[in-house]
């Protein structure tokens, strides 16, 4: 069983590979067939792994963020489907957030909060997030609103990706952690390509930190099942 699921994690590193290498050369018709494997490989391998958790809201929520993320990676494939895309990688963040709220020891438990010491904590996180808007903002047009909803949420899904930190073991939440900001620096250069300035490089730099954080943030969850203190 372990063999198989290696196999899975190759698949997932020699998609991510052809990926990146089509990107440079730019041989674009072959994206439509690495780009979903990419995604394809990794749910093949949290299908596996997550077998022992099987239908807990855990492994639901990790799953559904993953085929959320498959079906955006499939309609950003065409332009004029970008909105929808946006759609799906909102799913998907909000399905993160479930699970990561999970992906952690008393998860039920609420407790006293100081609000200005996690906001100045969080500070890092929401600068970076109202720069990029910052730079954007005047070229969204009639996206404005679906991309400002977008960048509350991925910015909460890294923010609750840093909430772990003392709730679990550290191996995972470092990996989601790095995983989630990841993500976010991800989107931030997609929105920047799109919406600010075109630069020959942004491609390569989307994909490399998107398959790194969809691959950092499962193996998080992973690591969080094997040692669950």
């Amino acid at each position: 069983m372990k063999n198989k699921n290696i196999l899975w994690l190759y698949l997932f590193l020699l998609a991510s590979i052809a990926h990146l290498s089509f990107l440079l050369e730019g041989l674009s018709s072959y994206l439509f067939f690495s780009k979903p494997l990419i995604l394809i490989s990794l749910i093949g391998y949290f299908f596996q792994i997550s077998k022992p958790i099987a239908w807990t809201l855990l492994s639901k929520a990790t799953m559904a963020a993953l085929i959320f993320s498959l079906i955006g990676d499939i309609l950003l494939l065409w332009p004029h489907l970008f909105i929808y895309g946006l759609g799906a990688f909102l799913m998907a963040h909000i399905c993160y957030i479930i699970a990561f709220k999970i992906a952690q020891r008393n998860p039920g438990k609420i407790g006293k909060v100081n609000f200005v010491k996690v906001f100045f904590i969080n500070l890092p996180i929401y600068i970076v997030a109202a720069l990029i808007y910052f730079l954007i903002n005047s070229n969204l047009g009639n996206l404005k609103i679906p991309v400002i909803a977008y960048i509350i949420t991925i910015v909460s899904m890294v923010t609750l990706a840093r909430d772990r930190y003392g709730k679990c073991n550290n191996e995972s939440f470092w990996q989601v952690f790095i995983g989630a900001c990841l993500f976010l620096i991800s989107d931030g250069v997609l929105a920047i390509d799109m919406f600010y300035t075109e630069f020959p490089e942004a491609g390569v730099i989307i994909m490399g930190t998107y398959a790194t954080a969809q691959l950092l943030i499962v193996m998080g969850i992973r690591s969080h099942l094997i040692k669950p203190q």
